[in-house]
């Protein structure tokens, strides 16, 4: 059987499979962003978020279970730009994720600290 090691890279992108979907509702509770705003909200510390053409696949996600939604407004420059805006639907499931995960992250800090 072949075995592949981690990389700091690989775990990264385990880590973000479950988590950065509720990281866009978070910056949302701020008020309406275009996707780029999100992307760069998101990149800011290059853990959370690193490829632009994972988020619109995930904002549409969003869209269809009715976390966000869009309105296409004039630019300043160029064409219109599509916004997000978190729903009802989605603050309640961010709220859920926030209460959640702190359990979550004090349980694997417990068991990484508990078992080194």
């Amino acid at each position: 059987m072949y075995c592949m090691e981690p990389t700091p890279a690989s775990v990264l992108t385990q880590l973000r499979k479950g988590t950065v979907d509720f990281c866009v509702l978070a910056c949302l509770r701020s008020g309406p962003a275009y996707g780029l705003e999100i992307a760069d909200r998101l990149r800011q510390d290059k853990v959370l978020f690193d490829s632009d053409g994972t988020l619109y696949p995930l904002l549409s996600r969003l869209r269809q279970q009715g976390w966000v939604t869009t309105t296409l407004e004039p630019s300043p420059v160029g064409p219109p730009r599509r916004y997000y805006r978190l729903t009802q639907s989605g603050e309640a499931a961010l709220k859920v994720f926030i209460e959640t995960w702190g359990r979550f992250a004090a349980d694997v800090t417990t068991t990484i600290e508990d078992h080194s």
